[in-house]
């Protein structure tokens, strides 16, 4: 039979007091950056959808944001209405080493971290830290001739 010492007997609350607030913020920072990587997929296809509309010869105006922003809505993402989305059908690129005419999809989206941002503003009050980042998606389709 083992017996304790006296001197070791708070050692493991002390040592459950360590690494549990350090196990859960590994937990929630995994669970936040996994839904901006999805945020950021939802807005990658987003722009790839506005831009194969823009690409159409005589397109409607408007079609290709408004369809942008269907799709973001559709990936349930709470800032599809307010998110800068430009569509410009007078864009270039390289093709065969010649410059041709595109359309390029550009999305600029407010993403706030719902944990890791109050966190890092306790941490450091007063800062920029744990602010918005912005996130940014491009699409570039060369434009169909009529």
């Amino acid at each position: 039979m083992m017996t304790r010492v006296k001197s070791e007997r708070g050692a493991a609350l002390l040592e459950a007091a360590i690494t549990i607030p350090m196990l859960l913020l590994i937990s929630v920072g995994i669970f936040e950056f996994g839904r901006a990587w999805q945020t950021w997929q939802v807005l990658t296809n987003a722009a790839r959808e506005g831009a194969r509309l823009a690409v159409l010869p005589d397109p409607t105006a408007g079609v290709a944001e408004t369809r942008v922003r269907e799709y973001m809505a559709a990936g349930q993402l709470p800032g599809a209405n307010t998110a800068a989305v430009d569509v410009n059908r007078s864009a270039s690129m390289t093709v065969n080493g010649a410059a041709v005419s595109a359309s390029q999809v550009t999305i600029d989206y407010p993403f706030t971290f719902i944990v890791l941002q109050p966190v890092a503003r306790l941490v450091s009050p007063g800062t920029s830290v744990g602010g918005p980042l912005t996130i940014r998606a491009q699409a570039l389709m060369r434009n169909e001739s009529q």
